[in-house]
């Protein structure tokens, strides 16, 4: 029976190192998981997130939008209405975010 060879991580990796900055940012990983539910408009992002102001909110919308994580959805109706959605590369964060409430209850007992 051959034994595999568990992966060797390099020290440092400028890719990894970009998102773990991106989604470590401040309440980005909030915004996030607010958003693994589904679609969600400005002002339930915000009635979710205590603290959150709507300038940083939509800072961080418009970085994780750039980084093709979120998209937003533009409604023609009166009033117009405005939705964010993950991506298909965003709804991966899914099981990051899973494994790290993990790792927490683990570690915090709670």
């Amino acid at each position: 029976m051959v034994q595999e060879q568990p992966a060797t991580v390099s020290p440092y990796c400028p890719l990894f190192q970009n998102a773990l900055e991106l989604i470590g940012r401040r309440w980005t990983g909030a915004i996030v998981r607010t958003m693994l539910a589904g679609s969600v408009r400005f002002s339930e992002i915000l009635a979710a997130i205590p603290g959150l102001s709507d300038r940083l909110l939509s800072e961080r919308l418009r970085e994780l939008e750039g980084a093709g994580i979120v998209e937003r959805h533009v409604y023609p109706e009166t009033p117009v209405r405005i939705e964010y959605e993950l991506t298909p590369k965003g709804r991966e964060l899914d099981a990051i975010v899973a494994a790290l409430d993990q790792w927490i209850h683990k570690w915090t007992g709670e």
